[in-house]
């Protein structure tokens, strides 16, 4: 069958086509995205902003369109942190649900860090035993891990990339001390986290999701995305730690200049940056893998896994998360 899924997240919001049937890896059929950064559009008062509802609802309009254009038989959309955390975010949704008829739900950050451990425990198997999943997106850090597809534990933190960038930075490099201040505050938050995931065992495999650990991965040496999504990509803590102290003394043009490095995204690789280095300090993982799958790919798994079955055709369908 094919299935569309509308990622609204902090930074991007993308419309992914896949041909995909239960049993078989989702096959990319088209994909459509824009760089909305919706955390630019909150205000003082933590409402997303008339021109920021309006932006989205006139790309959602375009997606179901382009949708149903190319023959999608079910669109599943969501919203993550951006507009889960804003203070209209209700209002903003049903809005936009009226204008396009897209029936967004709300992931939970719980669910986020669940869905994208189903991606990663799909990706790598059951011979990576137990796995450690991190992913930094615009609006929080999600982190999960366990032995099987329904992690052991999922949690997520309000340290994306993007909110970090906003709430902490007003200069362009930062200053020393934003720096310093951020950098403890990340650490302050992770670290609370840190007890309750590991006590459930070491992870035997530590893997990263993210457009931020995709582009520290490539600045730091991995192979480029047009080599394809079957090559092996890495991250070191000694590569995250330099690029970390160095992303956060150039400016967003400079960062800009780099391999791999978008411009859109340059702004916040920064404080990107600084959370990577967190959690592979905090969580003592000495090497990332990167995998190119994620939050979408964890729903569009879900979602077939949910289909019916030759031994189970009047199973109901439960909601994604």
């Amino acid at each position: 069958m094919r299935l569309g899924v509308l990622d609204i997240g902090s930074n991007t919001v993308h419309l992914l086509v896949v041909d995909a049937h239960r049993g078989a890896r989702p096959i990319p059929a088209y994909s459509h995205k824009e760089e909305l950064r919706l955390t630019e559009f909150l205000g003082a008062d933590n409402n997303l902003s008339a021109e920021g509802v309006e932006r989205l609802g006139e790309f959602v309009e375009g997606a179901v369109r382009i949708a149903e254009d190319k023959g999608v038989e079910d669109l599943l959309a969501f919203a993550t942190s951006a507009v889960r955390d804003a203070g209209n975010g209700e209002q903003v949704l049903a809005q936009v649900d009226e204008r396009s008829g897209a029936r967004i739900e709300v992931l939970s950050g719980r669910d986020e860090a669940r869905l994208t451990f189903l991606a990663v425990r799909r990706w790598f198997g059951w011979s990576s035993g137990r796995l450690l999943a991190f992913d930094i997106g615009g609006g929080s850090l999600e982190i999960a891990a366990g032995v099987d597809e329904e992690p052991d534990v999922a949690v997520s933190l309000p340290l994306g990339a993007g909110r970090l960038t906003r709430d902490r930075f007003t200069a362009d490099p930062p200053t020393a001390e934003e720096v310093r201040n951020l950098r403890k505050h990340v650490r302050g938050e992770i670290a609370r986290t840190v007890g309750d995931i590991v006590r459930h065992g070491r992870a035997n495999r530590a893997v990263a999701t993210s457009k931020t650990f995709r582009q520290l991965a490539r600045i730091a040496g991995a192979a480029p995305s047009s080599d394809g999504v079957y090559v092996s990509r890495s991250l070191s803590r000694q590569d995250t730690a330099h690029w970390a102290a160095k992303l956060t003394s150039m400016s967003s043009a400079e960062r800009a200049e780099l391999s791999g490095v978008s411009e859109g995204r340059a702004a916040q690789l920064a404080a990107g940056a600084v959370v990577a280095d967190a959690v592979m300090d905090l969580f003592e993982v000495e090497r990332l893998e990167v995998c190119p799958w994620a939050l979408r790919e964890g729903v569009i798994l879900r979602r077939l896994d949910l289909l019916p079955g030759r031994l189970d055709d009047k199973k109901p369908t439960p909601k994604l998360g």
